[in-house]
This record gives structure tokens, sequence and C-alpha cells, in this order.
């Protein structure tokens, strides 16, 4: 009795915990109910959306579909003519090979035709330069024609008036013939004549020559009387040697103070005997420069030659300053190639250093 009182008072203390387990179980199905109802109404929204989404996505793969469709068809269109190209190109390939083939050819064939056109023009400048030369050989044998012509057409008139005049010399000479003979009378007569003048100019003229000689010997006398103690004066036949280093310095053509007295002294004794010769006597004084064989190569004298005649020159020149008539004076350079002395030494040089004067006729 006491374990069912137990048992009916455990029972009546168990249910209300267990209505309050199975309420707050119907609370918590409630909830998940509440939140499975959320759950599908966001589910069945996002899920709207997705399809949407797909229908979206399948229109867009639709229409991927119809462009992928379209870029094969072009890739297809695009590899035939891809290959059309290719076969094209190698067609071309073909075609450039032959024309460079055909271009290398023309271009033998053109340098060819070059070297021949080349040879062609040479041979035309030839022939144009022959034909150049013929033309004016032509011309100049077309002028000397005509030329000749007229030369001939003078030569015929003067034929004829040669013949007049021929007529007239035979005439003529039939006069003189007759004239002739009767002047080689007289002709004999105008020999005789002609030769006793001639003896007589000959005698005249070695009259002349002799009187020459004589002013000359006078005149040699008077300067040997003035020169006779000077060593570097000398007479030799028919001329005076004076040596050079008694006029002139060394590579110089102006006179000295001593060179110029003895010139003037000489002068004297010349216009001395000057005066006595007859003004109808052609006479002159040559000067002659010599010079050694060193040779002078300077501004003013070149060579041997210039020294030379620049001193013979300047003799002239003082003896006209002397008073002696210039139209009697004559100056000559023979610079070193009339030695006195062939030798090679320094007394060889000093006697080939010389001016020489000599009194002739002209």
């Amino acid at each position: 009795m006491i374990g069912r009182s137990r048992r009916r008072a455990h029972s009546e203390n168990s249910w209300p915990g267990f209505v309050d387990a199975l309420s707050s179980l119907l609370l918590v199905i409630i909830f998940l109910l509440s939140v499975f109802v959320l759950a599908q109404f966001f589910l069945g929204q996002a899920l709207s959306g997705r399809d949407e989404a797909l229908e979206r996505l399948n229109g867009q793969i639709a229409e991927l579909g119809d462009l992928l469709r379209l870029e094969q068809s072009a890739n297809e269109d695009l590899r035939r003519n891809v290959s059309q190209l290719s076969a094209s190109l190698q067609s071309v390939n073909m075609e450039r090979d032959d024309l460079l083939s055909q271009i290398s050819g023309l271009e033998e064939q053109l340098d060819d035709r070059n070297a021949r056109l080349s040879s062609a023009l040479d041979a035309g400048a030839a022939t144009q330069s022959s034909l150049d030369a013929m033309t004016e050989r032509f011309n100049l044998s077309q002028d000397q024609l005509t030329e000749e012509q007229q030369r001939t057409i003078a030569a015929l008139s003067e034929i004829e008036q040669l013949n007049d005049n021929l007529r007239a010399l035979r005439e003529q000479v039939g006069r003189l013939e007759a004239a002739l003979e009767a002047s080689e009378a007289n002709d004999r007569e105008s020999q005789a004549v002609i030769v006793d003048l001639g003896r007589r100019l000959n005698v005249a003229l070695a009259g002349k020559v002799e009187e020459l000689a004589q002013y000359r010997s006078e005149f040699f006398g008077q300067m040997r009387a003035i020169i006779a103690a000077r060593p570097d004066i000398r007479i030799e036949g028919d001329r005076f040697v004076f040596q050079s280093e008694l006029l002139f310095a060394s590579g110089s053509a102006d006179l000295g103070l001593e060179g110029r007295e003895n010139l003037a002294l000489f002068a004297d004794s010349l216009l001395s005997i000057a005066a006595t010769i007859p003004p109808e006597m052609e006479w002159i004084l040559r000067v002659d420069g010599h010079t050694d064989a060193v040779p002078i190569s300077t501004s003013q004298y070149p060579s041997n030659w210039e020294l030379s005649t620049a001193r013979a020159t300047a003799v002239v020149k003082f003896l006209v300053v002397m008073g002696v008539p210039p139209e009697r004076l004559a100056a000559t350079g023979f610079g070193q190639f009339q030695p006195l002395d062939g030798e090679n030494t320094p007394d060889a040089h000093r006697a080939n250093r010389r001016i020489e004067m000599r009194l002739t006729q002209r």
C-alpha cells in the first residue's frame, strides 16, 4: 500500500514537469518550424533568383553557342581561305621564282646588250670622228678646189697676159740684141775702167787699214808708256788686258776707285788718238768681259755670263762718261768660255778674270 502510494505521489509530482517539457519541446518545434518556413521562404526566393539567373545564363549560353557556331563557320571559312591563300602563295612563290629567273636572264641579256651598245656607241663615236675628219677634209678639199679653180682662172688670165708680154718681149729682145751688139764694144771699154777702179779702191782700203794700224800703233805706244810699270795691265797682240781685280771687287760689276783712275788714263789716251783719226775712218773700241770657271749664282748675276757682260758694260759706261763717243764702243760678255789658262789653279783663275779692249774697224 505504501509502495502504491509512493508511485502515485511520484506520478503526480512528475506530470507537470512532463507537461512543461512537452511545452518547451513544442515551443522548440514551433520555433524550428518557423525557422524552417523562413528558410524555405528565403530558399524559394534564392532558388527563384537562381532560376532566373540560370535562364539568363542559358540564354547567354545559347547566344554563345550561336556565336560559337558562327565563329566555327568563320574559322572554317578562314581555314578554307588560308588553304586557298597558301595555295595562292605557293603559286605566287613559284611565279616569283620564275619571274626572278626571267629577270636574271633579262639582266644578263641587258648587260650583254649594254656591252654591245657601249661597243656600238664607241664604234659610232669613232665612225662619227672619222666622218667629221673626212667631212673636214672634204670641206678643206672643196675650199682648196675652189681656190685652185680660182688660181687656174687667174693663171689662164696670166698666161694670156704672159703670151702678150712674150710677144712684146720678143720684139724688145730683137731690139736689145741690136743694142747689145752696139754696147759690147762699150762694155769692153767699161770693163777696163772697172778693173782700174777696183785696183784704186783696194789701194785706198789698204791705205785706210794701214792708216788705222798707224793710229793703233801710236795708241799702243802711248798706252805702253802709261802702263809700263803696271803688271796687272798687259798688251797682248792687238788688245789691252786689265785684270779684274784692278777694276772690280770679287763677284761685283761696280768699278772701284783704282779701276776708275786707270780707266781715266786709258780714256785720255784714247781721246787724244781719236782726235787725230779722220771722221770717215770707221773705228770702234770693243770691251770684252771674261770670268774664271768658278760658277756664280746670285739674284743679280745668275751665271758668269751676266757678270762678264755687266763688267764690260760698266767699263763702256765709264768711258762714255769720260767723253768717248758711245757709237765708238761695244760691250761683250764671254763668261768663262775663252780662258787664257786652262788649268784649274788659283793663278789660272786669276789670269782668266780680265777685261780686254781692242781697237778695230767696224
